[in-house]
């Protein structure tokens, strides 16, 4: 096989919480993982030159060692003994700096392809293995779905799907740095909690309404505080129609949840008009 093309799926979570800082400099977490219908395109070419080139239509993006897709390819020749290298064609559609593991799927998807294209027969749990190495959410990026993710994001529980629902995704008009949010979150000082366990238990029963109910994100104390427009976007989408509307992983990427998929797209379209510096989705849970 000489060319690979997959499809790189996004992220919300549907609860996140931090339990604790750990020694190591980690945070200990507990959340709610799930894929939805953005995705990235990428193009793996294999090449008998070892190098690895990128080629991307955003040119924000680093094509070099900066880049997850880079060091996911180079610590697979490093680990496989692999001669050859891969030229990859990168198609963005998931935003950038946006708390949906656009970099981290689109590194699941490197270890994927190189793994087709030099036939080397892994396991996921031996791909996940190498991919918390290059990022905590790469190893659930590389099983998808519906997934309860607890230690740093490595230690997965596959859930069934939750109940059908459509979804509209916006992503204001700034980055977050994860590391910022992170060092400035205090989790020994926290008061409340998500109730991950609650929402897991909804997912099961099929009650979209209660999951919803449920959504929390304890990221929102340090991002949201910094940027207000995180809360203007939640309240927006939940006076639209949205059962329930949270900032997805360190933000500043905000998702309304929809039972309509008709109110749905009339919340995406005035969204659309109301903020056109946003980049808008209209979208659902994707397995």
């Amino acid at each position: 096989m000489d060319t690979v093309t997959l499809r790189a799926n996004a992220k919300i979570n549907l609860g996140l919480d931090v339990l604790r800082r750990r020694p190591d400099g980690y945070h200990e977490v507990k959340m709610v993982m799930q894929t939805v219908g953005i995705s990235d395109r990428l193009t793996f070419v294999r090449t008998a030159d070892p190098g690895i080139l990128i080629r991307t239509d955003r040119e924000e993006l680093p094509c070099g060692e900066g880049n997850l897709i880079w060091k996911a390819v180079r610590r697979m020749q490093e680990r496989y003994g692999i001669g050859g290298g891969v030229q990859v064609r990168l198609e963005k559609q998931i935003p950038i700096a946006a708390g949906m593991a656009g970099g981290s799927a689109d590194a699941a998807a490197a270890i994927h392809a190189v793994d087709a294209l030099y036939e080397l027969g892994l396991k996921l749990e031996e791909k996940q293995a190498l991919g918390v190495k290059i990022g905590a959410d790469v190893p659930y990026c590389l099983m998808g779905g519906t997934a309860l993710a607890e230690g740093i994001g490595e230690a997965l529980t596959p859930l069934p799907m939750p109940p059908a629902a459509s979804l509209v995704v916006t992503k204001p008009a700034l980055s977050v740095s994860t590391k910022f949010v992170y060092e400035n979150l205090h989790a020994d000082r926290l008061t409340v909690h998500p109730d991950i366990d609650g929402v897991v238990s909804c997912i099961r029963s099929g009650d979209l309404a209660g999951m919803a109910a449920r959504l929390s994100n304890v990221l929102e104390t340090v991002t949201a505080k910094r940027y207000p427009v995180i809360e203007e976007r939640k309240a927006f989408l939940k006076a639209h129609g949205a059962l329930a509307a949270l900032m997805s992983g360190s933000g500043p990427t905000v998702f309304g949840i929809f039972e309509s998929e008709e109110t749905a797209r009339e919340a995406y379209e005035c969204l659309r008009a109301e903020a056109v510096s946003d980049e808008v989705f209209l979208t659902g849970f994707s397995a």
